[in-house]
C-alpha cells in the first residue's frame, strides 16, 4: 500500500511543471486614474450616460437603446478605417454613486485585443475637484496558450490602457488637471 502511494505521489509530481503550463491565460486587470479641476457632479454629467460615450476621443459616433438601465445597449463606432464597433451592455448603474460598470458583448480582436472585458467607471470627490476611475478586467485576445504577439496580455493590456488615458486625458482637457 506505501509502495502504491508513494508512486502516485512521484506521478503527481512529475506532470505538476506540465499542468502549470496548460493553465491558459489568466485574468488581467488595468486601473487608471486622474483628478480634474471640476466638481463631481459637472463631470458625471459629461460621461454618467451610458449611451452618450462623445466624451472619449476614439468615439466617432454611437447607438443604444435602454438608456441607464440594467441591460442597456450600446454599439460604440470608432474612429478608423473599416467602421470598427464595440458592442457592450450596461448591467450595474448608480447615479447616486456616480457610478456605472458594462461589459463587452462584442469586438473584434484587431480592433481590441480582449476577451471576457467588463469595466467600471466611476467619479468621486477629492479636494479641489474630482477623482475619474477606469478600470476593467479582461482576458487576452487569444484564449490559448502560446498566443501571437498583438494578441498576448501585454498586448490587451497595453491597448485597454490607451484606451483608458486618452479617455481620461481628453478629461483633463476639457476639466483642467489638478495640480
Amino acid at each position: 500500500m506505501k509502495r502504491m502511494a508513494w508512486i502516485v505521489a512521484l506521478g503527481a509530481l512529475a506532470l505538476a511543471p506540465l499542468s502549470a503550463e496548460a493553465h491558459g491565460p489568466t485574468r488581467q486587470k488595468v486601473t487608471i486614474t486622474t483628478e480634474v479641476a471640476a466638481p463631481p457632479e459637472e463631470v458625471w454629467a459629461a460621461i454618467g450616460d451610458f449611451q452618450d460615450m462623445s466624451w472619449h476621443p476614439a468615439v466617432a459616433s454611437q447607438e443604444g437603446a435602454g438608456g441607464n438601465e440594467i441591460d442597456a445597449t450600446r454599439v460604440l463606432h470608432l474612429k478608423g478605417e473599416g467602421d470598427p464597433t464595440i458592442s457592450e451592455i450596461l448591467y450595474k448603474y448608480s447615479a447616486e454613486k456616480m457610478s456605472y460598470s458594462y461589459r463587452i458583448e462584442e469586438v473584434a480582436v484587431e480592433v481590441l485585443p480582449v476577451t471576457n472585458y467588463s469595466s467600471h467607471l466611476t467619479v468621486k470627490a477629492v479636494e479641489g475637484g474630482s477623482e475619474v476611475e477606469w478600470r476593467g478586467a479582461f482576458y487576452r485576445g487569444y484564449p490559448n496558450n502560446d498566443p501571437p504577439e498583438n494578441l498576448n496580455d501585454e498586448a490587451a493590456i497595453a491597448a485597454v490602457t490607451g484606451v483608458y488615458e486618452a479617455g481620461l486625458q481628453a478629461l483633463q482637457q476639457r476639466f483642467g488637471a489638478l495640480n
